[in-house]
């Protein structure tokens, strides 16, 4: 079985494999701290290097510092975020920032963060604002207390008015770039490319949508008919919707949300086992969709 593609993740110069870990499931009721333990484990053993995590994904980074205990900080880039915190969600002035990222260094375990997002802010001047989040960030960012700095939210118009400020290194889309909606491919894509931002796709089985299981014909018709073509060509839609980002010539990498071991294996799986030219083509000829090339 192939390994995982290694890529450059923007300007940060992060030499990321092509999965990410999100890890907002490990934070949740169904995972526990085992789980997050032996999915970690799971995950750095398969060679997967980026893991994100946020205060806002429950137990999520309480669990991840235990889990990367033992020498496995060092094998890993740790992302987490800021503004999204239960206590002060929403707060994005400098102090809120600061001492969310202080209480994630503590849960974490670490003294240093690869990168933090400014987390699905409402209204994008908040954190943009002189002496607010991303000024505060980039205070730490030259303290060595973390690496790069981000924007994780769905809108397309923060995240390039964020990119234009020339002191965005990274920004995470969401359910943007999959098998249901590619909108970033005309957005956001191509902007963070032309100013060498790092991208990172998550949310790409849609929520679900796209995980597997049978979709409601009634109230998701569009992904109900996707999971219909599949299952006669036995084909999984969640391999299909996998492949479909995977293969995307992006400037970054794809995130996926396991809760286990297990689902970390069989993400990874999905993530190296390629899908025939020919079942691209008949996929494309039905729904006029292709991987981004």
């Amino acid at each position: 079985m192939p390994d995982l593609e290694t890529r450059r993740l923007g300007r940060t110069e992060i030499q990321a494999r092509a999965l990410g870990l999100g890890c907002a499931w490990f934070g949740s009721e169904k995972s526990s701290q085992k789980d997050t333990i032996e999915g970690v484990q799971k995950a750095i053993d398969l060679g997967i290097n980026y893991l994100d995590t946020s205060p806002h994904y429950g137990d999520s980074e309480l669990r991840l510092g235990p889990a990367l205990a033992g020498g496995n900080r060092e094998k890993v880039f740790l992302q987490t975020k800021s503004g999204t915190h239960p206590a002060r969600c929403g707060d994005y002035s400098a102090a809120a920032i600061r001492w969310s990222v202080e209480n994630s260094l503590k849960l974490l375990k670490t003294d240093y963060l690869d990168s933090v997002l400014i987390h699905d802010p409402g209204d994008i001047e908040a954190p943009l604002a002189p002496g607010a989040a991303l000024d505060e960030l980039l205070k730490m960012k030259d303290e060595g207390l973390i690496g790069h700095t981000g924007l994780g939210v769905r809108q397309h118009e923060f995240h390039k008015r964020a990119i234009e400020t020339g002191n965005i290194d990274i920004v995470l889309s969401y359910l943007d770039y999959t098998l249901l909606s590619q909108t970033v491919a005309e957005t956001t894509i191509p902007l963070a490319r032309e100013h060498d931002v790092g991208v990172i796709l998550a949310s790409i089985l849609g929520m679900g949508r796209l995980a597997g299981p049978e979709p409601s014909k009634e109230r998701d018709p569009d992904a109900h008919t996707m999971w219909s073509w599949c299952r006669t060509r036995g084909v999984s839609i969640r391999h299909l919707a996998m492949q479909f980002c995977i293969q995307a010539k992006i400037n970054g990498i794809v995130m996926y949300g396991p809760s286990n071991a297990q689902q970390v294996e069989e993400g990874y799986h999905d993530a190296v086992t390629p899908v025939p030219d020919e079942l691209w083509d008949e996929f494309h000829a039905e729904f006029g969709i292709r991987p981004l090339v």
